[in-house]
């Protein structure tokens, strides 16, 4: 079995797995073994479900990251026996029995909340249909990427990859936080989740805490900073120096 960990990058919501594009470029120049799988945002239940499927078949220790709705699903997958900590980037994370509605609904609402668009979507043998949450196109690039080339907001506008309604109100199972290390990533300047519910989520969990002036986007606004995070965490985790971060930008 190897001893390397392998680095599993958990999207959120109104995005996909290209939103870590150059968290993912920096990490392979450096050497890391990455794997950023698609969650299919219907459930915390069912996305935990398919993350730690996807754990369970990675030889060797994983380091899960998760960014905002990606949080709580890592807080929940990261039960499987092989994930080494854990990763927090702009995220969600909740404790035994909360959900992201009942956390969010203690802070003030960020700006997004004005800005979600609720679509009807068919369930399979139901005569009731789910609803999807998205963000406003319009209104996507200054509330979620700010600090994020219009060029490439625009696009990222028009691919989100909605989050079922019925997500909001799930709760979450024991939290993996409570036995194993984590790092968290405070964007300060994030207008889709509040910070100071993201530094009252890591306090609880005894992450280590680092604040970048960004953008719920922080992956792409700030990914040398991020990745450093990263390698900070794998260097926890295995008691090495891991490679130097690359400066490679995309």
């Amino acid at each position: 079995m190897s001893n390397t960990p392998t680095v599993v990058l958990v999207h959120g919501a109104f995005a996909d797995a290209s939103s870590y594009a150059p968290v993912i470029r920096r990490l392979l120049d450096g050497g890391v073994k990455v794997v950023a799988p698609p969650s299919a945002n219907r459930s915390l239940s069912s996305d935990a479900a398919y993350i730690a499927s996807v754990v369970r078949q990675i030889e060797g220790p994983v380091l899960l990251v998760g960014h905002s709705y990606g949080g709580a699903v890592i807080t929940v997958a990261g039960n499987e026996d092989n994930v080494v900590g854990l990763v927090y980037l702009a995220a969600y994370v909740l404790d035994n029995g909360e959900s992201l509605g009942e956390l969010q609904g203690r802070f003030a609402p960020a700006a997004l909340a004005e800005a979600l668009v609720y679509t009807p979507y068919p369930i399979d043998g139901s005569s009731e249909p789910g609803i999807d949450v998205s963000v406003d196109i319009t209104r996507f690039p200054g509330i979620f990427a700010a600090d994020v080339s219009p060029e490439l907001t625009s696009v990222l506008a028009v691919s989100q990859r909605p989050l079922a309604a019925a997500a909001f109100g799930e709760p979450a199972s024991s939290p993996s936080w409570a036995d194993k290390p984590a790092w968290g990533v405070v964007a300060s300047s994030d207008q889709a989740i509040n910070p100071e519910m993201q530094r009252f989520g890591y306090e609880r969990a005894g992450a280590s805490v680092v604040e970048i002036d960004s953008s719920h986007l922080v992956m792409h606004a700030h990914p040398a900073e991020v990745v450093a995070v990263i390698h900070e965490a794998l260097e926890a985790v295995t008691g090495l120096q891991s490679a130097p971060v690359a400066s490679a930008a995309l």
